[in-house]
């Protein structure tokens, strides 16, 4: 359990790239943080561990309603509260155009993007009202306020996100309860480095739009994660913030 000063905060999709760079701030910032992955990131909690800070672990796939349902219900039991979630676990859509992509890749992003967020969603919030309120705050993408080729799936998904955020803000903002969600440009993640190992040219090709001229990094999305948690950002709610170095109004 925690001590009253103490605060608990959870990261789904938390094993690496932005997920981690986001578990680590929270834990420096001297959160109480459980990082979730589908396979447990059990290491990179030690690593926090290790250096001092506070970090649990636990295998969680946010596309099983249960097993989102008994992630939530364990953190309450082991650590009292849930004071700010951060939704991030995700995956990418084979780049196609639309009509190729198949049936199981449309359905396994959605299960994952945006039943995943949803999901998560309900039980944090449930959690949050038992104790009076909490912050949240979902990844979206540059793509959910744009479009990108070769990802309709997956940019599909990123716009529901917002519309998801900005409805339950207004469902909970009487309770407490903060809901925010991040909108991530190109960050320098594996995913990212997937996609450009695929095709060699999109580096150059995504700088060359990006107005601040390079590629952002995971710790810079952590930084605004923090902060739209914090009681900085206290009149802020339902809000999908662009971190993404100009490129959504380049």
């Amino acid at each position: 359990m925690t001590t009253n000063s103490e605060k608990v905060a959870l990261v789904t999709g938390s094993a690496t790239g932005i997920g981690l760079a986001c578990a680590q701030a929270f834990a420096k910032a001297g959160y109480i943080t459980v990082l979730t992955d589908i396979d447990d990131p059990k290491e990179q909690a030690r690593e926090l561990v290790s250096a001092g800070y506070k970090a649990l672990s636990r295998r969680c796939d946010v596309s099983d309603t249960r097993a989102v349902e008994e992630t939530v219900d364990w953190v309450a039991a082991t650590l009292g509260r849930l004071d700010a979630a951060l939704n991030n676990a995700g995956i990418q859509t084979p780049q196609r155009p639309m009509a190729e992509i198949t049936d199981d890749e449309f359905d396994r992003t959605v299960a994952v993007d945006l039943k995943g967020v949803w999901n998560c969603m309900r039980y944090e919030i449930r959690q949050m009202l038992r104790q009076g309120g909490g912050t949240i705050v979902n990844t979206s993408s540059q793509g959910g306020v744009t479009g990108f080729p070769g990802q309709a799936a997956y940019i599909a998904c990123k716009h529901a996100v917002i519309g998801l955020t900005r409805t339950a803000a207004l469902d909970y903002a009487s309770r407490n309860i903060r809901i925010n969600a991040i909108c991530p440009g190109v960050i320098r993640t594996p995913m990212a480095e997937e996609l450009m190992r695929r095709n060699p040219l999109l580096e150059k090709e995504l700088v060359r739009d990006i107005p601040a001229g390079r590629l952002g990094s995971p710790e810079e999305i952590a930084n605004a994660v923090l902060w739209l948690s914090s009681p900085q950002a206290s009149f802020i709610d339902g809000h999908a913030l662009l971190v993404d170095g100009g490129f959504s109004i380049h």
